[in-house]
């Protein structure tokens, strides 16, 4: 008998991927945790059935919700994970040898113990004496927070659940207050492609764009999300993400990667037509999205 792992992407369309076993299950307080096998993508984690990750392409994601911050902020010392309980952004930010502090706010630490045990290939970096692990609501760590980060990461799931909380206007708005003058806030910023996701990324952008002097928009390409075509937001008190980009620092760290380049990264804030339309047409709205 077969045995598939099966997620909608929308009412029509569904991926299917086959696996040979269940490694893990789990009920939290918070969601349901699964992790399997599949010959083709290696190990899966999935939350409430949601896909998280595949070891054969979770590289990409996690590659670039690090890289082109670290590649544009000179000077990152002490940064902030909301979400990320897997540990692939841990895993990257680790590869800098001068960041001086990471905090990781997860509210679900059987997310992480799991990962721990299940996903080494990611969970690798929770051990590192720099990393600080706070088992909390992010919502509410980043209330107390000002002028603390130079880099915040939002690896949170989709808005609804758990996730819903973190692509709220209160929430971009205290992450604005927690990071220092010269901060950069970076968030997975869902799929432009179908209907009901397009429009969970609008809101998030009209939200954003709304709080920082700047907020730009980049894309990858993850074979098992989505249609395959996904976003991540780039906002800054000030640094361009083109502009203030210096490839000769970031190459000369001799950083190893399997997808991210700054040659990559400057293709990457350039848009297909159809989501830069999508994203001016909120930019033009002065009430879309009230929260």
């Amino acid at each position: 008998m077969e045995y598939w792992f099966s997620e909608n992407h929308t009412k029509n369309v569904k991926l299917s991927i086959k696996v040979d076993k269940q490694l893990y299950s789990d009920e939290s307080k918070y969601q349901r945790i699964d992790i399997f096998y599949s010959p083709e993508f290696g190990r899966l984690l999935s939350l409430d059935g949601f896909l998280m990750l595949t070891e054969k392409d979770e590289f990409i994601y996690h590659e670039m919700i690090v890289h082109p911050a670290m590649a544009v902020h000179p000077n990152p010392k002490n940064i902030l994970i909301i979400g990320g309980g897997d540990g692939g952004a841990l895993r990257e930010l680790g590869k800098y040898d001068f960041i001086e502090n990471i905090d990781i706010v997860e509210i679900d630490g059987m997310v992480i113990e799991s990962a721990k045990k299940h996903l080494p290939f990611t969970a690798c970096g929770f051990d590192n004496d720099k990393v600080n692990i706070y088992l909390q609501d992010g919502l509410k760590f980043i209330r107390k927070k000002y002028n603390c980060y130079d880099l915040i990461i939002v690896d949170s799931t989709d808005p609804f659940g758990v996730g819903e909380g973190l692509f709220t206007k209160e929430f971009y708005g205290n992450c604005y207050n927690a990071l220092k003058d010269d901060g950069i806030l970076i968030n997975q910023h869902e799929s432009p492609f179908y209907p009901e996701d397009s429009i969970a990324m609008q809101k998030a952008h009209k939200r954003i764009s709304e709080i920082f002097d700047l907020a730009k928009v980049y894309q990858a390409h993850i074979p098992t999300y989505p249609s395959g075509h996904w976003l991540f937001g780039f906002a800054s008190k000030g640094y361009h993400p083109i502009n203030d980009l210096d490839s000769k620092a970031w190459k000369k760290r001799e950083i190893e990667t399997k997808y991210y380049t700054t040659n990559l990264h400057k293709g990457a804030f350039m848009l297909p037509k159809y989501v830069e339309e999508l994203l001016k047409k909120v930019e033009k709205e002065d009430h879309a999205f009230e929260d």
